[in-house]
């Protein structure tokens, strides 16, 4: 068998995928610029969480030299004297007020097609739990392959080429002709693969949501936000992670997903009572020396003024028993209020509470990037 190799200058025939390549980097920064505004998007929190999204980006324009049309009039030469940042032209810039409609052009946009899973990618990529811990009780993972060894027969797909050249040129070289060609079968290598077992700690994340009657559309809205992406974010990164949905109002209860996301309650509200319930399922199902624990609560701050001392007490044995607890507050931006859960738990000293507050749907990636950002949380 004799393979024949070209030495054919294919440089100027890449040049259409070289620009896809460049214009799809440009579309993923222009992406990643404005995550704020994408991750709150409704449409996505509504969605299935498997269909392909469409996301609107600015309109990418290609440098280019141009003619001036004729606004500005000048020479091709100065006085000197110029350095780099220089202001050497404007554009006359469009005016703000009322008047007339104009003729100038806006800025264009065009929507770009985005899987949920890719775009999660971008939001999470150096994020991750923080503070994860090896426990006592670790799971097997085995949801990769890896290339281990090199051998002379195997399966065409698996034709490690540059290892098949290297040997062709140690084969003709041996014969005093040092260079490439004549390919033969003993030339050939080929990649074997084996499963990649490795060992991974176990975390479990409680998510506790206020559903009383104070929280209003917006304050739900926010919340399933967040927790929408938490979940994503867990499931695409981590395997071993269990995910247990508590809902509350003066009472808690576990309750599916679906529930989760979809219920509405009414009532007052009693936080003490999620906190209650979650420090008993450590008890009975989730141990400290077997589990990384990450407790998250989201509320409006609104709870009954004799519950708070309470609550205090129950979110410090937490803190001591987890590896982080987060706790997120809604609050309409108009309003201003003091008598709120946030307040209460600023008495609280451990490292491993995070508390954030949420005022527009902009501010949901920032929590995302506080409650998971490993470098910034310490240990205790």
């Amino acid at each position: 068998m004799i393979v024949s190799v070209s030495r054919n200058d294919w440089s100027l025939h890449r040049k259409g995928p070289l620009d896809q390549q460049r214009h799809q980097e440009k579309v993923k920064e222009a992406i990643k610029q404005n995550l704020a505004d994408i991750v709150s998007q409704e449409s996505i929190i509504l969605s299935d969480g498997k269909k392909v999204i469409k996301v609107p980006i600015r309109s990418l324009e290609e440098y280019k030299f141009r003619f001036d049309p004729g606004r500005q009039k000048g020479v091709g030469q100065g006085k000197g004297g110029t350095k780099v940042g220089d202001v050497i032209a404007q554009d006359p810039a469009a005016g703000q007020g009322h008047g007339d409609a104009g003729t100038e052009p806006g800025t264009d946009y065009y929507e770009t097609d985005i899987t949920l899973d890719d775009l999660a990618a971008m939001i999470f990529e150096d994020l991750g739990l923080p503070n994860l811990e090896p426990k006592r009780n670790q799971r097997v993972v085995a949801d990769a392959i890896k290339f281990s060894d090199v051998r002379k027969t195997g399966i065409w797909a698996n034709l490690d080429k540059k290892r098949t050249i290297l040997e062709n040129i140690k084969r003709n070289a041996a014969r005093g002709e040092p260079r490439l060609g004549h390919i033969s079968m003993d030339d050939l290598r080929f990649k074997t693969w084996e499963q990649d077992i490795r060992y991974e700690s176990n975390a479990v994340v409680l998510a506790m949501m206020d559903t009383s009657g104070s929280m209003g559309e917006f304050e739900k809205y926010i919340a399933r936000s967040f927790y929408f992406w938490m979940v994503r974010f867990l499931r695409t990164k981590y395997q071993n992670v269990e995910i247990t949905f508590i809902a509350h109002h003066t009472e808690a209860k576990v309750v599916t997903e679906e529930e989760f996301f979809n219920r509405g309650e009414s009532g007052g509200t009693r936080a003490s009572s999620a906190y209650k319930l979650a420090l008993e399922l450590l008890d009975s199902q989730y141990p400290p020396s077997d589990w990384n624990i990450y407790p998250f609560h989201f509320s409006d701050g609104d709870n009954l003024y004799s519950d708070n001392d309470l609550c205090l007490e129950l979110a410090q044995q937490l803190c001591d028993r987890c590896n982080l607890f987060g706790y997120g507050e809604i609050t309409q931006a108009h309003w201003s209020r003091s008598s709120t859960l946030m307040a209460v738990f600023s008495q609280i000293t451990s490292p491993k509470f995070v508390g954030v507050t949420i005022a527009d749907k902009k501010d949901v990636y920032p929590a995302l990037r506080r409650f998971f950002a490993v470098s910034e949380v310490p240990a205790a």
